[in-house]
């Protein structure tokens, strides 16, 4: 999914569904290098973030990390879904705004 929030920045936001969520199959380093290579050369992201309704493994975390990349795992879906809170407010630090919001 792509999308351009309030603020005027690019999201590029793959799901990764898992059908038998924290039991199923776990998101990996090589679902999260695809989204580097693709989510701000070819797509313009200004923030790239995977979603999934599974985990995540502790190595993909880390190169998130290094990566600038965000994730959203099964745990702070939850949070999103059970608040009003926008997704840019759970995760870690995102990129400033591209422009001011309009009145």
């Amino acid at each position: 999914m792509k999308a351009t929030d309030p603020y005027g920045r690019r999201w590029v936001i793959p799901c990764k569904h898992r059908r038998n969520g924290l039991a199923g199959s776990s998101v990996g380093t090589p679902d999260l290098q695809v989204l580097n290579g693709t989510a701000r050369q070819v797509h313009g992201a200004d923030i790239a973030v995977i979603i999934t309704s599974g985990r995540v493994t502790a190595p993909a975390v880390a190169f998130a990390k290094q990566q600038r990349l965000h994730v959203v795992d099964r745990h702070t879906l939850g949070v999103r879904a059970a608040g009003s809170r926008p997704l840019w407010e759970l995760l870690r630090t995102v990129p400033p705004p591209r422009r001011p919001t309009s009145p």
